[in-house]
C-alpha cells in the first residue's frame, strides 16, 4: 500500500472509522506507529541531536499538515517529537491518518 502517493480526502464526519480488521495493514504500511486509545489514535516518537532539529522537523510536519489540510497533535521539545493521528470528526482512524503518518516518515528519509 503506497499511501505517500495518496491525497487526503475532505471528512466532516458521518464515515465510518478504519474496522478494527483493517487495522493491521494501515499500520503495516507506515513504520514504527502504534495504535493507542483503544486504536482511535496512532502515534509515533521521534528523537533528534538538539532542539533545532527537533523545530525543523515540526515545521515540515505542518507544511505536510497545511498541503493535505489534515492536522496531527503534536508534542516536542529539545531532542523530541511526538505525533499522534485521528480523525475526531469520525471518533477514530480514517485513511487520510495513514496518508499524513507516511509522508511525515518521508521527511526523515530526505
Amino acid at each position: 500500500m503506497n499511501l505517500t502517493n495518496k491525497k487526503c480526502i475532505p471528512c466532516e464526519g458521518g464515515v465510518s472509522p478504519i474496522p478494527y480488521e483493517d487495522l493491521n495493514k494501515y499500520i503495516a504500511s507506515v513504520l514504527a506507529w502504534e495504535a493507542i486509545k483503544e486504536e482511535t489514535e496512532i502515534e509515533k516518537s521521534y528523537k533528534f541531536k538538539n532542539f533545532a532539529e527537533a523545530l525543523a522537523f515540526v515545521n515540515k510536519v505542518g507544511e505536510i499538515a497545511e498541503e493535505e489540510n489534515h492536522h496531527p497533535d503534536i508534542e516536542f521539545g529539545w531532542g523530541y517529537c511526538k505525533i499522534r493521528l485521528s480523525t475526531h470528526s469520525i471518533g477514530g482512524l480514517h485513511e487520510n491518518d495513514f496518508i499524513v503518518a507516511a509522508k511525515i516518515d518521508g521527511i526523515t528519509n530526505e
